[in-house]
């Protein structure tokens, strides 16, 4: 499920940290192993230096999983080629590096920094496609035809050596100007074409905003920004990879994948009902993604909707299977089979899925440490999952109580989204969603699904970090 992030650096978050027990400093063993493997020269594989590979993140990562190249094929289509850091060669099974990456299961984001999955020397350094240095990588060869169905897929093992470290926003600025750098000019093109691709499987992408915490005459206010063209076609081919990875698995009969039962009828309702509170047009027979693509992610009411629009993406696993396919092997948001194998050095589970897409791809027998690791992926990434989901909601529950502690007792204009479950003895509610600062919080009373109301502030409280209103 996408994560709506708030970066508030001025706010003190250190007893969320402490309170959700997230990890410290690496265990000293597992540091030393990182240093170790980051002192040699990159793992032997094929040599694709000759190709002029890019990334393209925000401008401060510096944990960089993967870089590509497109251009178009001979008598048409496109070819996608995708490097991906190849982490497998660098974390030796059953060592202590290992075994501190289950304890952590993924990198979790905080706004004023993270907690890494890997040591800093590995994923800020020795792994990282930074430009200019031979680095191991996993390539995908990912071939298109013109409507942007793929028609073959391969990988390996190789050394490459991106070009630059581009950034979103100076990429967006070249591609509005017509001067997208070369590796990438085909980006917007593709991008397009697979994301329309992706609304007529019914694909739900949400276009989730970034927010920020600033002063503000003597207070705080929210910016919100939403994801530039350039990343969500950026998505594109991630999501590209990790349905072909998810394919690969599914013919070899072995594999992890990412699934997702498809939205609930009686969800979707719920969210039309909160469309309407919210001023967000919904046709008569649209599709929920075609809805979503609709709305600004910067408006703080369109925010509100993505927000809610999550709901429709519940029940997200890890599946793994050896043998016999899953009962579920699709992915609701996706619209197709699915896996995890572009951001090894953010989450775990990619590092094992991609050693058994390299061992089918290559017809080869599957290294044991990778097939034995697949039952157990789940759990350890569900409590991941869980850890990082607490540390983003805590986060946000922290920022907008600062935002609104110095305004309790005021009246607010809010949207009615959802309803709470009636149970005995609880009083009656919901969740409203105001504009200004956008913020969606509890609020008491009896309150029916999208409308609109006055809504009185009258919690914000950033110690206990409850936000709450009241009819």
């Amino acid at each position: 499920m996408p994560i709506r992030r708030v970066w508030a650096p001025r706010i003190d978050f250190d007893s969320l940290r402490g309170e959700l027990r997230l990890p410290g400093e690496f265990p000293a063993d597992a540091l030393a192993e990182a240093e170790a493997a980051a002192s040699g020269p990159p793992p032997p594989g094929a040599d694709r230096t000759d190709v002029p590979f890019v990334t393209l993140d925000p401008a401060t990562s510096k944990d960089l999983d993967q870089a590509m190249h497109l251009s178009r094929r001979p008598g048409g289509g496109y070819r996608v080629l995708y490097a991906i850091a190849d982490v497998a060669s660098y974390v030796r099974p059953g060592g202590p590096l290992e075994a501190e990456t289950w304890v952590r299961g993924q990198t979790i984001y905080l706004p004023d920094g993270r907690i890494p999955l890997h040591p800093p020397v590995l994923s800020e350094d020795a792994v990282s496609l930074f430009p200019d240095v031979d680095r191991a990588a996993v390539v995908w060869t990912i071939d298109l035809d013109a409507d942007g169905a793929t028609t073959s897929v391969a990988l390996e093992r190789a050394v490459v050596r991106s070009r630059a470290k581009l950034n979103y926003e100076a990429v967006q600025q070249q591609v509005d100007a017509g001067e997208a750098p070369e590796p990438l000019a085909l980006l917007t093109e593709l991008g397009t074409l697979l994301a329309a691709r992706a609304s007529e499987r019914g694909a739900v992408n949400l276009p989730l905003p970034e927010q920020e915490v600033e002063p503000h005459d003597g207070g705080w206010r929210l910016v919100l920004r939403a994801p530039l063209p350039v990343e969500e076609h950026n998505a594109q081919i991630s999501l590209l990879t990790g349905m072909a990875a998810a394919d690969l698995m599914l013919r070899g009969g072995v594999g992890l994948l990412r699934t997702m039962p498809p939205p609930k009828p009686e969800a979707v309702m719920k969210l039309q009902a909160a469309a309407k509170s919210l001023g967000v047009l919904w046709p008569a027979g649209a599709q929920v993604g075609t809805v979503v693509a609709s709305v600004d992610p910067a408006s703080p009411r369109g925010a509100a909707f993505l927000d809610q629009a999550a709901d429709l993406l519940r029940g997200a696993a890890y599946t793994p299977f050896d043998g016999t396919p899953p009962e579920q092997t699709g992915h609701g948001g996706v619209g197709a089979p699915y896996a995890h194998v572009t951001a090894p050095l953010r989450r775990l589970a990619d590092r094992y899925a991609t050693e058994v897409c390299l061992a089918v791809a290559a017809g080869a027998t599957i290294p044991e440490w990778a097939r034995a690791a697949l039952p157990r992926l789940p759990k350890a990434m569900s409590e991941s999952d869980r850890l990082a989901g607490a540390a983003n909601r805590g986060a946000i529950d922290l920022a907008e109580a600062v935002l609104l502690e110095h305004r309790v007792g005021e009246l607010f204009e809010a949207g009615v989204v959802d309803l709470d479950n009636p149970s005995k003895g609880r009083p009656p509610g919901g969740t409203v969603a105001i504009d200004e600062p956008a913020v969606r919080a509890r609020c008491l009373g009896a309150l029916s699904l999208g409308v609109r109301i006055q809504a009185r502030l009258t919690v914000a409280d950033p110690v206990t970090r409850k936000v709450q209103f009241e009819v």
